[in-house]
C-alpha cells in the first residue's frame, strides 16, 4: 500500500525568499521609528474570554492547564507597565476553528504598541508601514462603522431596531441560527456584504468607531459614548489588523472580561479564569497608548499577489 505523502512546504522557495525581504523591511521600519522587538512567551496559564476566539488548550503545563495564545497583547501590555516604552513583536499566535483560504490555526502576527498615540495617529503609522511595503502608492480611506453601513446597506447600525435587523439580516443572509444577538447580525452583514468591497486596488480602507458592546480591549469615544476608540484595516477585501485606543481601566477591564464570560456560560462555552497579571500590571498603571495587531500571512498574500494563505506559508495545519 502507498501512502500518499504530503512533506513538502506548500510555499515555494522563491516566495519564502520574498517574505524574508518583506520581513527585514518590517524590522527596519520599527527600528528607524525606535521602536524595541520584544520576546513574551506562546505558552501561558490564561487563555482569553473572549467569547468568539477559541485557544488551544494544553493539558499537561507546570501541573496545571495551559494556552496556546491566540494573542501576544496580554504579556506586551505587562511590559508596557514595566516601563518599556513603544514596543513590537512578530510571532506565532494560535486560533481554533480557523481554517481556510485565509486562515491557519497557527499564523503568524505583528502587533505592535506606541505610547502617546490615539488610534487615529496608529491608524496613520499602520499605513505608512504598508506604504512601505507596496511596490505602488497607496492610498488611505477612512470610513466610520457607522458611515460604512449607511453607504453598503443604508442602515445606521447604531439606531436600527433589533426586529429591522432581524428581518434585513434574514433577507440577505438567509436561515440563520434563532439565538442571535445584535451584535451577531451586525458582524454577520458586515463581513457577509460589506467586507469585500473595502480597500481595492490601491486604497486601504480603515473603519473605526466601532460600536461600544464591540470594545473588547478599547476605550470608549469620549465624544460619543456609543462608539469605542477601535479601528480594522482591509486591504483588497481582506480584514488585516485590529487596532485599540488601548483600555487603562483595571476595573473596567475586568468587568468587560466578567461580562465575556457571562456570555460563555450562557452559550455553552468553558469560562476563561482571568489573567491575574495582565489586570495586576493595569492596575500598576498602563501608559496612555494604542496598540495594533496585523496578520503577516494575509499581508504577505497580497503583497505578493498570491491567492490562498497555503501559498505565503511553509506547512498549513493537517486536516484529517
Amino acid at each position: 500500500m502507498i501512502i500518499k505523502s504530503n512533506w513538502k512546504p506548500t510555499a515555494s522557495i522563491e516566495t519564502l525568499k520574498a517574505r524574508a525581504k518583506i520581513m527585514a523591511r518590517v524590522r527596519e521600519f520599527f527600528a528607524e521609528r525606535d521602536i524595541l522587538e520584544v520576546e513574551t512567551p506562546l505558552l501561558s496559564r490564561y487563555g482569553v474570554t473572549d467569547r468568539f476566539m477559541k485557544s488551544f488548550k494544553v493539558n499537561d503545563y507546570m501541573g496545571s492547564e495551559g494556552y496556546l495564545q491566540t494573542s501576544p497583547e496580554y504579556a506586551m501590555k505587562r511590559l508596557l507597565a514595566a516601563g518599556s516604552g513603544s514596543i513590537y513583536q512578530i510571532c506565532k499566535t494560535f486560533r481554533q476553528d480557523e481554517f481556510g483560504s485565509r486562515h491557519n490555526p497557527e499564523f503568524t502576527m505583528l502587533e505592535w504598541y506606541v505610547e502617546g498615540y490615539e488610534h487615529h495617529q496608529l491608524m496613520t503609522q499602520v499605513f505608512d508601514l504598508m506604504n512601505t511595503l507596496s511596490e505602488k502608492e497607496l492610498t488611505p480611506v477612512k470610513l466610520s462603522y457607522q458611515e460604512a453601513f449607511e453607504r453598503y446597506l443604508q442602515i445606521d447600525p447604531l439606531t436600527i431596531e433589533n426586529s429591522e435587523l432581524c428581518k434585513l439580516s434574514h433577507e440577505l443572509l438567509g436561515d440563520l441560527p434563532k439565538d442571535l444577538e445584535r451584535d451577531d447580525y451586525l458582524a454577520l452583514l458586515f463581513e457577509d456584504q460589506i467586507e469585500r468591497q473595502l480597500g481595492l486596488g490601491q486604497e486601504v480602507c480603515f473603519i473605526h468607531s466601532y460600536p461600544a458592546s464591540q470594545a473588547a480591549l478599547a476605550k470608549l469615544d469620549s465624544q460619543d459614548p456609543r462608539v469605542a476608540c477601535r479601528f480594522e484595516v482591509y486591504w483588497h477585501g481582506v480584514e488585516l489588523a485590529n487596532g485599540f485606543y488601548e483600555l487603562t481601566d483595571p476595573a473596567e477591564q475586568r468587568e468587560r472580561f466578567e461580562k465575556d464570560n457571562a456570555w460563555r456560560q450562557r452559550d455553552g462555552e468553558p469560562l476563561m479564569s482571568i489573567d491575574t497579571n495582565f489586570i495586576a500590571a493595569l492596575e500598576r498603571g498602563l501608559p496612555r497608548c494604542s496598540g495594533v495587531a496585523l496578520g503577516i500571512d494575509r499581508l504577505v498574500m497580497i503583497l505578493l499577489a498570491l491567492p490562498e494563505i497555503k501559498d505565503v506559508i511553509t506547512f498549513p495545519a493537517d486536516r484529517a
